[in-house]
């Protein structure tokens, strides 16, 4: 029997929920009805509307995901438009202030405290910017990530840029694909680093060269069933495949509608294809698709480039997350900047979009990282941009501990996290920078901080990976975390070892410093951490991250999942200033 959820798509998805959302914007909040919230919340999914966790009904995050994180020019200075007048609450957050823009690990941004009845507003507005909230949530085609700089590293081996828009228009509000089983995330790579990440997607295009006809074509090798979700992550697997750039849109429509067809509807938590590929196999899988969804020919794949993969490969060549100045292969530059846990405010994000303006192109680039990149400056600009107020807090040359922080959305705003995170990994970076030392040839640690299993900030592949848990501290219950250590991409991705669980919160900051000292204290010449904990077993992973306390104090220990906001001055559930508590159905928001 098809689940919940599936019905509810049987009735009413797609683009028909646009009227929908327009009509409850007009009618007021209190007009959906208390006992259809589930239903519609999940559908608003589809037009890119989460609905807000328990204590802040009537709010919902927004997220708006361009195809390869590409922002034209004009479109970034839009959505801090947008955050600064759309996007304020009823508290202020410590760290952020209000009115702000999130950059997720997926190239994509998310407003928050977004009123329903102001959304139609925010989607004219987007509109006329080229830009869309479509699918940006739901059970379809999600934004296509890829390399942030595709179509302008002078590195690209094939034009990924080109695939990614052509698959952003060829599955975007297409019918025939936009209500699967589960959500639908693809990447695109086309360069020699590997930085779409294709290894945790749903579907992986991957730069590869074949001979046909004598000849050396250059495309793409096809992978599938990747993810890291629900304690279950799954590398992509190859299924032989290599496909042109002209053939790639055919071969995804064909495995887009394989999946739609024998996709898991009955049980949502084993809907992804990642289940699909355990229970075929590689084999399988392209059999049925050669017989089934392709009316050519599938050649078998081609050379790959992985073994020249750097991104997040626990190596010291390439140039990895592509922060600070770097040639672009027209002779301009593009210059990235790290952005603490993606977390922007409006007036800077308008800033950012003044000096994109005035020194490049004004096309803002998103990255996996949550960072932000400006494009096509020129080396006369370099120096002045560098010289920026903006600069300094968004820099090109930020610590390593800074620059290798990721976290999701947490408690503040997610109902599935389990503990507060964007200021927490905030505080801890900074307690790290100020009391830590990294070898000089260490240019960015990794660590990914998610609140709950859902893994958003990608924990599996960093370094050092924490996963929000609770715990009992002096007898009373605090949050804490899974210590997870050495994941990550390249040649060989591997999944982090969970070495240490339900560390309190405030003893992970002294985890970490202990892992640090004995990393350099034994490393042998220029060892990454990943090369040093390569040949480890669960047991001397361990004994590197001993809990203890420092000065660092956790302002967030309490249980932040029975908050209204985290933040407020009074946080009780009682003290919510929502205007009506409907049904609070749970909703994931795993990006």
């Amino acid at each position: 029997m098809p689940s919940d959820v599936e019905q509810w798509k049987d009735e009413i998805y797609g683009t028909d929920i646009r009227a929908h959302i327009e009509r409850f914007a007009e009618e007021g909040w209190e007009s959906i009805p208390d006992d259809e919230t589930g239903a519609w919340f999940e559908r608003f999914k589809w037009y890119g509307l989460y609905h807000q966790r328990a204590g802040q009904e009537s709010y919902f995050m927004m997220r708006i995901g361009p195809p390869g994180g590409v922002l034209k020019p004009g479109q970034f200075r839009t959505m801090a438009e947008i955050a600064r007048e759309f996007s304020t609450g009823p508290a202020e957050n410590p760290i952020f202030g209000n009115g702000w823009l999130d950059v997720t690990t997926r190239q994509a941004i998310q407003l928050h405290w977004i009123n329903l009845e102001d959304v139609p507003e925010i989607f004219e507005r987007l509109e006329a910017s080229g830009l869309s909230t479509i699918q940006a949530c739901g059970d379809s085609w999600r934004n296509i990530v890829g390399c942030p700089v595709a179509g302008k590293d002078r590195h690209e081996f094939v034009d990924a840029e080109t695939l990614a828009d052509d698959l952003h228009d060829a599955f975007k509000g297409n019918s025939e694909h936009s209500n699967l089983p589960r959500k639908w995330k693809v990447s695109v790579t086309g360069c020699r680093e590997g930085c779409g990440q294709g290894d945790i997607n749903d579907l992986a295009f991957e730069p590869a060269e074949r001979e046909v006809d004598g000849e050396a074509v250059r495309g793409y090798n096809v992978r599938v069933g990747g993810g890291l979700a629900r304690n279950e992550p799954r590398f992509a697997k190859e299924i032989d495949v290599f496909v042109t750039p002209e053939e790639a849109v055919d071969v995804a429509a064909g495995i887009s509608a394989l999946f739609r067809d024998h996709g898991d509807r009955e049980n949502r938590y084993n809907a992804r294809i990642k289940f699909l590929m355990d229970e075929w196999g590689p084999e399988k899988f392209r059999r049925v698709l050669q017989d089934d969804y392709v009316d050519f020919e599938l050649p078998s794949a081609g050379e790959d480039l992985r073994s020249e993969y750097s991104y997040n490969a626990g190596t010291t060549h390439g140039h990895g997350d592509h922060v600070g100045v770097h040639e672009q292969r027209d002779g301009d530059n593009y210059v990235g900047l790290n952005v603490l846990v993606g977390r922007i405010g409006a007036d800077e994000a308008l800033e950012l979009a003044d000096v994109a303006d005035e020194y490049g192109s004004g096309e803002v680039r998103l990255t996996q990282r949550q960072n932000v990149i400006l494009t096509d400056v020129p080396d006369e600009n370099v120096d002045e941009l560098l010289a920026e107020p903006v600069l300094e807090h968004y820099s090109p040359d930020p610590d390593a501990f800074q620059r290798g922080s990721i976290a999701c959305t947490g408690t503040e705003f997610c109902s599935l996290s389990i503990v507060e995170t964007k200021n927490r990994q905030v505080r801890y970076s900074r307690w790290l920078t100020e009391n830590v030392s990294l070898p000089a040839d260490v240019e960015d640690f990794h660590i990914h901080l998610s609140g709950c299993t859902a893994s958003c900030a990608q924990p599996q592949i960093a370094d050092v990976s924490l996963r929000g848990m609770k715990t009992r501290k002096d007898g009373e219950p605090v949050e804490a975390f899974d210590i997870g250590l050495a994941g990550g991409l390249g040649e060989r991705p591997q999944f982090a070892q969970w070495v240490r669980q339900r560390v309190p919160a405030d003893e992970v900051p002294g985890a970490i410093e202990h892992l640090v000292e004995t990393y350099v204290a034994e490393r042998e010449g220029e060892e990454t951490f990943r090369e040093f904990a390569r040949d480890m077993d669960e047991e001397e992973l361990a004994a590197l991250c001993e809990p203890k306390e420092t000065s660092y104090e956790d302002g967030f220990l309490h249980n932040t999942k029975r908050t209204w906001y985290p933040y407020a001055e009074d946080d009780d559930l009682d003290a919510s200033p929502a205007p009506t508590n409907p049904d609070d159905t749970p909703v994931s928001a795993d990006d």
